[in-house]
């Protein structure tokens, strides 16, 4: 059985268990969540414990890794470009329209008794911050203390400006300075797949504890933030076509047409990497890009530049918000988007569920949220992850086509 699968069946498992419990003796249903809470925080607290090392380290060597590549040549540091500004929009749309369509489904009080329960506390007190606040925090200062703090975007700043004083340093000392960074990401790796070992028992715990006290609460939320995330993820797939149109100068249904091959193979293998010789053909064949744009950008592109990134990590901490009840301030919501385009660039290579913890994680506490859904948000992630790819594929095809218009105009 698969990982993903074991998870779903501990997931599943969980609730049912709990929703009889709760149906059956409310006051046993009681005694047996107190018991499971432990198990389930526990599970929790090991994820959370790698988190600051990993996303230091990431960002470090994500900042390293886009360096060197807009250091290739023209066409590498204008994909950069057009990666970093439609990355930077997937985000800040979903920081507007995430908590807008939240809005729309009735919020269950007992949910937040249930949370807080299984509740690991957050970074930061939640509620809304001035501007002047949000700014200040930005810069610690002292990193050190950031890091015990687990305050993720003044930790994410200073490993920003870590990692391009590094691209500044002899290229031996930086060689090994990258070295080690690329190992410590590497181990907290390694440790977050042995925690993901346990993940059926931990997400079992989670929706026992919560499901035997808020009864069917915690699973029909977690149908709203499936819903919302696919919903999202269509959205920022169908803003692409304009983006090809104004910045790319594609006539609509010719490009339309051109994304299918590759949008099918997309939706059938949920794999960016799979679609690459179609997105390679659609961009080539039957859409005349120059093949020394498409044989750099869309690799890149597969590698660097994940539109719904961004979109899954600003959606997955307003559904927490939404869940407890808390309002965000714009602040939190400009700062959870502006971090979740650095994380997304950073989190390259990372693979299956430990890119949740690592991505997910961190915005949440950054925005100041209780993280204790996540575990169960991690469960049924899976299942949009076709529209996850699909807007991905559609992302890097548009990408090429504004860097062929570029590119063009120089010629021309």
């Amino acid at each position: 059985m698969s990982a993903t699968a074991r998870v779903l069946v501990g997931l599943a498992a969980g609730a049912v268990i709990g929703l009889l419990l709760a149906g059956w003796n409310p006051a046993l249903a009681l005694q047996v969540a107190n018991v499971a809470q432990p198990v389930g925080k526990l599970w929790l607290n090991a994820l959370q414990m790698t988190v600051v090392p990993l996303v230091l380290a990431l960002v470090v060597v994500g900042v390293n890794t886009a360096t060197d590549a807009a250091a290739s040549g023209r066409i590498a540091r204008r994909a950069i470009v057009v990666f970093i500004v439609v990355l930077t929009g997937g985000a800040l749309f979903a920081a507007l329209a995430a908590p807008m369509v939240f809005s729309l489904f009735p919020h269950n009080p007992a949910l937040i008794v249930a949370l807080d329960h299984a509740a690991i506390p957050a970074a930061a007190q939640a509620g809304p911050i001035s501007w002047a606040d949000a700014l200040t925090a930005m810069v610690p200062n002292n990193a050190i203390m950031a890091a015990a703090q687990s305050a993720m975007l003044p930790l994410v700043v200073f490993a920003l400006f870590l990692g391009f004083a590094l691209t500044q340093l002899a290229p031996e000392r930086r060689a090994l300075l990258m070295e080690f960074f690329q190992a410590i990401a590497d181990a907290m790796i390694v440790i977050v797949r042995w925690v993901l070992w346990a993940a059926p028992l931990g997400v079992f715990a989670l929706i026992l504890s919560v499901c035997a006290r808020s009864g069917l609460g915690m699973l029909s939320a977690l149908g709203v933030y499936v819903l919302v995330e696919c919903l999202l993820y269509l959205s920022v797939t169908v803003m692409m076509l304009p983006v090809a149109v104004v910045f790319g100068g594609e006539r609509l249904r010719r490009f339309a047409a051109a994304l299918v091959p590759a949008q099918v193979v997309a939706l059938s293998t949920q794999s960016s990497l799979a679609s690459l010789p179609a997105m390679l053909e659609s961009a080539d064949r039957r859409l005349g890009y120059p093949q020394q744009v498409t044989a750099l950008v869309l690799p890149m592109a597969v590698t660097l530049f994940r539109l719904t990134s961004p979109v899954q990590y600003v959606t997955s901490a307003v559904f927490i918000a939404w869940a407890y009840g808390i309002d965000l301030s714009t602040a939190q919501l400009i700062a959870g988007a502006m971090l979740a385009v650095v994380i997304s660039l950073g989190s390259v290579g990372l693979p299956g569920q430990v890119t949740f913890i690592a991505t997910n994680l961190p915005v949440a506490q950054a925005m100041g949220l209780p993280l204790s859904p996540l575990g169960l948000m991690l469960a049924v992630d899976t299942f949009p992850d076709a529209f996850a790819t699909l807007g991905n594929v559609t992302a890097d095809i548009t990408a090429a086509s504004v860097v062929t218009r570029q590119s063009r105009g120089d010629a021309a």
